[in-house]
């Protein structure tokens, strides 16, 4: 059964170009295909090539498939790939090592195209079926937006890969003004409505595929800018604040005297240090949108 639209990506590691054509031959027909040469070269393809599977050669100069396949797995942006192992190697004494270091299972000299290919469509449907799964588990089910979960788990690594690079990083804590009285007066199934046109304009503005927006709870969304220093974030913030109001939502029962649906907006920046938490992050933000609302809502603070 044939369940993904468009080919998957397989990232094939090996030493040898002639066994990598061998492959492409193979697989080139059902999947988009990319190679490296080098460990150095595929730990940079596994993140810049987003692949769906990766085929790795046991034996290789300098870092072998084994090191490879460990900082794969290390890695977050990596982890989750599959990983292949080919190898011209005893099976029965090299198979647990590599599993061991997360490999799922392989394939061995000389190539059986036949086999190849039955066995990479299995693991390749197996592995669009788990992102099926955890794509939706990652989502808001009213918004459709990234949640919570997902938030937490974008901002901690974010978070770490700032601290790493000494990068700055900002978030964006937004709150829909006087929701509670949209609610009591137009009605939940209004409510929801509302949320979700909100939601949907939001993820329109959104520019950078590295940014995340999520929704945080309620009536309360976030973003997440990787990279991105307070004037940066206040140009997106205020970008958002006015494509929400150009929605016009009515909402004759709004404290800021509008009479459609507005928004407040936090901002907080920082680098990462050893010492700090993203949490801090996260209360700064919500400082600022609490000054936000002190100041009349519909209003950016950073």
């Amino acid at each position: 059964m044939q369940i993904f639209k468009k080919k998957s990506t397989i990232l094939i590691v090996d030493d040898s170009t002639a066994n990598i054509r061998i492959l492409s031959e193979i697989l080139g027909k059902e999947y988009q295909i990319i190679f490296a040469t080098t460990g150095v070269d595929a730990l940079e393809s596994a993140v810049t090539g987003t692949p769906d599977l990766i085929l790795l050669d046991i034996m290789m100069p300098e870092m072998d498939g084994y090191e490879i396949c460990s900082r794969l797995k290390s890695d977050s942006r990596t982890s989750d790939i599959p990983v292949i192992f080919i190898t011209s190697l005893d099976k029965e004494q090299h198979e647990t090592v590599g599993l061991e270091l997360g490999g799922i299972d392989y394939i061995t000299k000389p190539i059986n195209p036949n086999l190849v290919r039955l066995r990479i469509r299995n693991h390749m449907e197996l592995k669009i079926l788990q992102d099926h799964y955890k794509n939706l588990s990652s989502k808001d089910g009213l918004t459709g937006l990234a949640n919570r979960r997902h938030f937490d788990e974008f901002l901690d690594r974010e978070w770490r890969r700032s601290l790493r690079s000494r990068s700055i990083l900002s978030l964006i804590l937004m709150d829909i003004d006087c929701f509670k009285p949209y609610n009591d007066h137009y009605g939940h199934t209004a409510g929801d409505d509302c949320l979700k046109r909100i939601a949907s304009i939001m993820f329109g503005t959104m520019e950078r595929s590295t940014d995340l927006i999520a929704r945080y709870g309620g009536e309360e969304f976030v973003c997440v800018l990787p990279g991105t220093d307070t004037e940066g974030a206040k140009v997106l913030a205020e970008k958002l604040r006015k494509r929400v109001a150009s929605l016009e939502i009515p909402h004759a029962y709004s404290q800021t005297g509008k009479g459609y649906v507005t928004i407040s907006l936090g901002i907080a920046s920082m680098t990462p240090s050893k010492e700090g938490r993203w949490s801090a992050l996260i209360e700064s933000a919500d400082k600022k949108l609490y000054q936000a609302k002190k100041l009349g809502r519909d209003c950016v603070v950073g």
